[in-house]
């Protein structure tokens, strides 16, 4: 009997504190500003987890908050680094993203790219590649990839799009 009053008596705080501990958090609200979500939406998701990251961090990129910011500039140039690549940005005075200058060197091609190279030029493996996006606010993007194939001591350049159409 002594032991079922103890173990009611366990059931009945352990209930107690899972009630308590249950209990709404309310957050402060949170406001998310999209300035560059143009930018986001041409660049587009199928492309090497680097490269993501790094047009994240551009579109993301707060100007007013910066050093260099001062109000008598109407355009700024800001580069941004990581070992695959580089992107030269411009932003206009209020922090939108009017165009940019992409490179990557070896990045992870996407699958309609390796798919025709393998199927157009078997025997060939890529060697190097290099994909260069052009971002304009007012015309919008255009993505291609240079890439070197081998087979042997042979080399071929060639250029496609991210459909992996031959340019």
């Amino acid at each position: 009997m002594k032991n079922l009053k103890s173990f009611l008596i366990l059931i009945i705080l352990i209930s107690g504190f899972s009630s308590i501990s249950n209990a709404q958090i309310v957050l402060p609200e949170v406001k998310i500003e999209a300035i560059n979500y143009k930018y986001l939406n041409s660049v587009g998701d199928a492309v090497a987890l680097p490269v993501k990251r790094l047009q994240r961090e551009v579109a993301a990129f707060d100007l007013k908050t910066s050093d260099f910011y001062e109000d008598e500039y109407d355009t700024y140039f800001i580069s941004f680094y990581i070992p695959e690549g580089e992107i030269l940005a411009a932003y206009d005075k209020d922090g939108k993203l009017l165009r940019t200058a992409e490179k990557y060197k070896n990045v992870k091609l996407p699958i309609p790219v390796a798919a025709t190279v393998a199927q157009k030029y078997p025997g060939w493996g890529i060697a190097k590649d290099v994909y260069l996006v052009s971002y304009y606010e007012s015309k919008g993007i255009n993505k291609v990839y240079k890439l070197i194939l081998e087979n042997g001591n042979k080399r071929m350049r060639i250029k496609t799009n991210e459909s992996g159409d031959i340019i």
